[in-house]
């Protein structure tokens, strides 16, 4: 009789380790999953600050073309019309428009992406580039020290 009280003690203590584990492992589980939801939210939320912020940027870029593209009709307006100096304001005033109409087409996300694919096919003289213009920001800054 003691045997079997023995037994029967070892075989519940036996079922409750079981079901604690079982317990403990479904409790992991469930907290593993709530950190991926978590972090998938997070993620989710960055994703719609940075768009957030890319059209905000892309506005500000159209703004701008607007107010370029009317610096070419003023352009025109008080410049000369005649002549070499009326070529030359026309020439300034076409560049402006162009600009202006660039910028309000593609923002800051087009001209990104624009300069991304000419540093691509133009490797080198994008290096040299740089490299001219680090050297002239290291002048202007050690001048001023």
């Amino acid at each position: 009789m003691a045997n079997n009280t023995v037994q029967d003690a070892k075989n519940k203590a036996q079922d409750a380790a079981g079901k604690t584990t079982d317990a403990a492992r479904d409790l992991g589980h469930e907290a593993a999953q709530k950190a991926r939801e978590i972090g998938q939210d997070l993620t989710n939320a960055g994703r719609s600050a940075t768009s957030a912020a890319t059209k905000a940027a892309d506005n500000a870029a159209a703004r701008t073309g607007e107010g370029i593209s009317s610096l070419g009709d003023r352009v025109r307006e008080y410049g000369p019309n005649s002549g070499m100096m009326g070529q030359a304001t026309e020439t300034v005033a076409q560049s402006f428009e162009r600009t202006g109409e660039y910028l309000q087409n593609e923002g800051l996300t087009g001209m990104a992406n624009d300069i991304t694919e000419m540093v691509r096919r133009n490797p080198l003289p994008a290096l040299l580039f740089g490299i001219g213009v680090g050297f002239i920001l290291a002048r202007l800054t050690s001048s001023r020290s």
